[in-house]
């Protein structure tokens, strides 16, 4: 062999390997642009109402509870009603409000998402992640009827999307067909990246609803049926006996969501915690699926989603998340997954992401994680923590996982399972804890007080100057406020929309009080310069973090790259405090664009600063 041929196969090895590696690299890391992301996460049924035609009817909706207790008169809430007046319907079957809120719709679709794209480029953000939007009968879709359609609400052919749903033989994805809703998700899809977005959706992997077409299929034949295993049940119905003897196991114990039955389960299963197991091979087939048809729909995956948020994460073992991101990176290396993992011990400690986010699942969660030691520090009430133990609290989280790994995690403050921003901070109850009026009767619904306004406003400097890409909850930056699921999914407070008054102290006896809805365009514009100064300074969203003072109610950190630098202030004092600058010079507040020229200056109570030196 001569030594040009040596030199020739060495160089292919060295090609091979190199190539390995990258792939390898490619596969455990998060995609690169995660790190770049301010997501907005939308809550489409309650986004907007962009086409009327297709506004959910008692057919399409079409859930036991309604069949059962609601009249034909069934409709459409209207979009400004007061959030806490019961529909003539509900009046008319006798509900509750609760029953009321958990069973109402407003009619928000796709073509409102679409239509309101200009809008989201203006406040500046690039990702968007969509609460589920598969075919489901509740206005949450986390009981799909269909994982491998949109929801037929959403589009705008509902009728028409039926008959073609019910063409198809749903077990078999040969036959799957694509109807309006689905076109017209796809077309979302393009037009988002057409703008320069990132878009991914919700599912939940496991559990379905009880009108879900292999459910129903189990309802139907019981042990005749081919999906029998795809679901843990416990026992069919003898025919020979008056009484109906089918019991299964539903999620948390609620029968209208059926679990998927969970298999080569070789560690202890806890809630809470990772556990190492799988999802029934028919089942994970099914998903698996699906999952290819939203990634790479006709095998483009130009135009499908960017990835995934996966509902309920710690209920799935390991062994199927990892086949999960084998696949889903397969088909698109650059897709983001994150889970949703939450509550180890309710209502006091949260789970440990780092199983999750090793490489082989993840690329990140949902973290809720560092949300609370702020909430503790910014908003005013009974748990308050001092700057110290802000700053040894987020070390502590940050240096559970990979370097990597918190650059992309999604740094959620709320969403449509927490209590909005405005009124978690108003409120002096511990994080989750009795965080709605009909669990905690001292609870304020109402709209908050200027001071709770301003500790927002200087959380939200944290939340766009931290390590993460940073989470808006759709309404948030319209200056929506309202407590824990259902209230936090009231429809948007579009500009232009005339809000009748909303009761404030709907729970409580006495007077009844009522607030003004409309527009803030304020806290609009603190979320829109926020942004802008984050996108402006890449030192944001890849630079690293070093805290430079944490002293009693005063905090301060700086963002470092290279030779780029932010220094961010936050006085939560009750007085004017003082700070040193770490080097003498002329800087600029880029949220004042005041200078400050010198090595000391001061601030003024509940105030924060992101100074930037001026060469």
């Amino acid at each position: 062999m001569t030594h040009k041929i040596r030199l020739t196969i060495v160089s292919f090895l060295l090609i091979i390997v190199a190539s390995a590696q990258i792939n390898t690299r490619s596969f455990s890391q998060p995609p690169v642009w995660s790190k770049n992301a301010i997501w907005y996460q939308i809550f489409v049924e309650r986004f907007n109402n962009g086409d009327k035609k297709n506004d959910p009817t008692p057919e399409t909706v079409n859930t036991p509870f309604l069949k059962q207790f609601v009249p034909n008169d069934w409709a459409v809430t209207s979009w400004t009603s007061n959030w806490y007046q019961l529909d003539s319907w509900a009046k008319n079957a006798g509900m509750n409000i609760s029953a009321n809120l958990q069973n109402r719709k407003y009619g928000g679709d796709l073509e409102g998402v679409l239509q309101k794209l200009p809008y989201l480029q203006s406040l500046g953000v690039n990702a968007l992640f969509l609460n589920p939007i598969n075919d489901a009968p509740s206005m949450h879709k986390y009981d799909a009827r269909n994982y491998h359609h949109i929801d037929v609400n959403f589009g705008p052919d509902p009728a028409g999307d039926q008959k073609i749903i019910a063409s198809e033989n749903p077990g078999d994805p040969k036959t799957w067909k694509w109807t309006s809703a689905d076109q017209l998700f796809l077309k979302l899809v393009k037009e988002v990246h057409r703008r320069g977005m990132k878009i991914i959706i919700d599912y939940s992997w496991n559990h379905t609803g009880t009108s879900f077409w292999a459910w129903q299929d189990i309802i139907k034949n019981q042990e005749k049926s081919a999906y029998k295993d795809w679901y843990d049940i416990q026992s069919f119905d003898d025919p020979t006996t008056p009484q109906n003897e089918f019991a299964y196991k539903g999620w948390l114990g609620i029968n209208s969501l059926p679990e998927l039955k969970k298999v080569n389960i070789t560690s202890p299963r806890v809630t809470g915690h990772p556990y190492e197991g799988n999802i029934n091979e028919g089942a994970k087939a099914h998903i698996f699926a699906v999952t290819k048809r939203w990634l790479a729909p006709d095998g483009n995956n130009e135009n499908g989603v960017d990835g995934y948020r996966l509902d309920v994460a710690d209920q799935i073992g390991m062994g199927f998340w990892r086949e999960f991101r084998s696949q889903v990176r397969n088909l698109k290396p650059s897709a983001y997954l994150i889970g949703e993992i939450w509550w180890e011990q309710w209502p006091d400690k949260l789970m440990n992401p780092a199983p999750y986010t090793k490489g082989d699942a993840f690329d990140a969660v949902m973290y809720y994680q560092t949300y609370r030691p702020a909430r503790y520090f910014f908003a005013k009430n009974d748990f308050s923590i001092d700057a110290k133990t802000f700053k040894d609290s987020l070390e502590v989280q940050w240096a559970r996982v990979a370097n990597a790994n918190r650059y992309a995690m999604m740094n959620v403050s709320s969403s449509h399972d927490a209590p909005r921003l405005l009124t978690d901070f108003f409120n002096p109850n511990k994080y989750k804890f009795g965080a709605t009026p009909t669990d905690n009767n001292h609870y304020k619904i109402g709209k908050p007080d200027q001071e709770t306004y301003q500790r927002l406003k200087l959380y939200l400097v944290h939340l766009f100057t931290t390590i993460g890409a940073p989470q808006i909850y759709n309404g948030e930056e319209m200056g929506m406020w309202g407590a824990d699921d259902p209230f936090n999914r009231k429809p948007m407070m579009w500009k232009g929309f005339n809000f009748a008054p909303e009761t404030q102290n709907y729970f409580q006896q006495g007077e009844k009080k009522f607030d003004s809805l409309a527009f803030n365009q304020d806290q609009f514009n603190w979320y829109q310069k926020l942004i802008q100064i984050r996108k402006a300074n890449p030192v944001l969203s890849s630079g690293s973090i070093s805290f430079i003072v944490a002293d009693g109610k005063k905090l301060a950190y700086k963002r470092t790259e290279g030779e780029n630098e932010l220094l961010i202030f936050f006085n939560l004092e009750d007085q004017n405090s003082e700070f040193d600058l770490p080097s003498s010079g002329k800087y600029q507040d880029l949220l004042t664009n005041h200078l400050l020229e010198g090595n000391k200056f001061k601030m003024t109570p509940s105030s924060a600063m992101i100074l930037k030196k001026i060469k």
